[in-house]
């Protein structure tokens, strides 16, 4: 890999920080089951995960469009040349790690899956500091105020300021 790359492990990637506290939680819900089937959450419960699904599926998709338009990577282990502030970046400078959280949690609320919705907190805890502190400061560092300025006007998540 190359010195001038966000991230230069094998391991700071979306599918280590989010995907190996997933499989975490569903050995943790064979072996020690909860449930949210019950009260109030049974009936929305449902349509509210195939609603965050298809939300997160549509940022990962509009995010890779928006990179490929751009003839960036979307591989943290390689440069990137130029900061996208167009399309899904214009509401989250993290569209991709956003679209995965949504489709995780609404997996988890699918399939009944409270590990999964309760891993989330220390996986979204784990992307910030091994994945978004990095990648904001290898911007920073290349790109300076053009990223500055664009930082002052999305939010990291989602939103504008």
């Amino acid at each position: 890999m190359s010195n001038d790359v966000a991230h230069k492990s094998w391991w700071q990637i979306f599918e280590v920080v989010f995907g190996l506290p997933f499989l975490l939680a569903i050995a943790l819900q064979w072996f020690v089951p909860i449930s949210l089937s019950r009260g109030f959450i049974t009936p929305a419960r449902i349509p509210a995960g195939a609603i965050l699904v298809v939300a997160g599926i549509s940022f990962v998709i509009l995010a890779r469009r928006e990179f490929a338009r751009h003839a960036q990577p979307t591989d943290p282990g390689l440069p990137t040349s130029k900061v996208i502030f167009t399309g899904v970046f214009s509401i989250s400078r993290n569209p991709l790690y956003l679209g995965g959280v949504f489709a995780l949690a609404g997996v988890s609320l699918l399939f009944d899956l409270p590990w999964g919705l309760i891993l989330l907190i220390p996986s979204m805890v784990a992307c910030h500091y091994i994945l978004i502190a990095p990648e904001e400061a290898y911007l920073a560092a290349r790109f300076g105020e053009q990223y500055r300025a664009y930082t002052a006007t999305v939010q990291r998540w989602v939103g504008r300021k």
